[in-house]
């Protein structure tokens, strides 16, 4: 959000029936409070803040003598500490009355994305009679949800998105044509020329890997003889990019092509597999929307996953299902996950995130990747053009 909304927040405390959200954080290790507060850039502090935030009433602030103006920007009583034994006095006060704290806490460290807060602080919080409970989804609401303006932004940055696969299949076709090769660094250049002449940046360049490469799944863009991308190749292309302007979001996505007229069964046959798993995930998700179902990352990660056991292709799916998407790729609300770790925050509306399941061999591996937003409606989108329905033969396509 573009500036500390309050009421917003205590709404959403009442909401979800929490008696107040405990935002605390020391140099820096939790980011998730200081964006949820607007901290300005650089403003790192050296001593302990909290900001207490009521379902009803005023906040507090509770900051060290010699950085008491750290919160100033935000509404509440501000309350000085300079020794220790204050700090915990006010973190009492703001307890008292209070049954259910939140904070960015997750059970067991089930989730590390909403662990920033460490044990002791959340033993001394508890010490007082309260019981903590994450704040995962209300990160989310302050976090990861989009603006009208941002989802703008992404069906902008996914048109670029898009056609640069075009860019890149082209670019592989007509060396393979000319009996020539090109390699996967090559491919990768062409597509940021491509961003950046649309007026996209990037964090990182795109994946673009051959064969072998494919079948792992963080492959880096590498350079050397068995980069070159021929005729009878099989190309793996992962690539993310956004509006170069404040506050937009990604576009995210993954494709594969064959550089040939026609493309091989095997490969055929695993995308096949990852297409449907790849459905399963999107229509999990709308059928939960479409009757009002309240629906957690994990549901949909186990809904695509079955898809690929149950085709015997369990262990070659080495990663999550998909990653929330914001201002930052890997945005901060929930994954869809249930693998590497316990997704149990709940599909928002107005927050994206990616599908994308893989089938890893060692010879090749196939990966699709699209993005899904969920907007005010609690309609489920899907951008980025059309799914890709089967395996691009890049030498008959393009």
């Amino acid at each position: 959000m573009a500036t500390f909304d309050l009421q917003a927040v205590q709404s959403a405390l009442r909401e979800f029936q929490i008696d107040g959200w405990l935002l605390y954080d020391f140099r820096g290790i939790n980011p998730l409070a200081r964006n949820v507060l607007q901290l300005p850039a650089g403003a790192m502090g050296s001593r302990r803040w909290a900001y207490g935030i009521p379902a009803h009433g005023e906040p507090l602030k509770l900051v060290h003598r010699i950085e008491d103006s750290a919160l100033d920007h935000v509404p509440g009583q501000r309350t000085i500490y300079l020794r220790w034994q204050e700090f915990e006095a006010g973190i009492a006060s703001f307890c008292q009355g209070k049954k259910t704290i939140a904070m960015e806490y997750s059970p067991g460290g089930g989730n590390p994305y909403i662990s920033r807060v460490d044990a002791g602080t959340i033993e001394l919080v508890r010490s007082f009679g309260v019981d903590v409970v994450s704040s995962g989804n209300l990160i989310q609401l302050f976090e990861a949800t989009w603006s009208d303006a941002q989802w703008q932004q992404h069906l902008q940055a996914a048109v670029v998105t898009h056609s640069a696969y075009d860019v890149a299949w082209k670019l592989i076709a007509d060396k393979a044509r000319s009996g020539s090769c090109v390699s996967e660094k090559e491919v990768e250049q062409a597509i940021m020329d491509h961003f950046h002449a649309h007026g996209l940046t990037t964090y990182h360049p795109p994946i673009v890997a051959r064969n072998e490469h494919s079948g792992s799944p963080h492959y880096e863009t590498g350079t050397g003889s068995d980069t070159l991308i021929r005729e009878g190749d099989f190309v793996l292309i992962d690539l993310w990019a956004k509006l170069d302007q404040p506050g937009s979001v990604y576009s995210d996505l993954t494709r594969v092509g064959y550089v040939g007229q026609s493309v091989p069964q095997k490969f055929v046959d695993v995308f096949q597999i990852v297409a449907a798993a790849r459905d399963r995930g999107i229509e999990t998700v709308r059928q939960a929307f479409a009757v009002g179902r309240p629906i957690q990352g994990a549901e949909v990660d186990d809904a695509v996953r079955q898809v690929i056991e149950q085709a015997g292709y369990g262990k070659y799916f080495a990663h999550r299902t998909g990653h929330n998407i914001g201002q930052e790729v890997h945005g901060n609300g929930a994954h869809i996950d249930n693998l590497e770790t316990r997704e149990d925050r709940l599909l928002l509306r107005r927050t994206c995130f990616s599908i994308e399941p893989g089938i890893y061999l060692d010879d090749f591996g196939v990966r699709l990747e699209v993005d899904v937003y969920i907007d005010g409606d609690g309609q489920v989108q899907v951008t980025g053009g059309m799914l890709q329905s089967e395996v691009i033969p890049v030498l008959s396509d393009y």
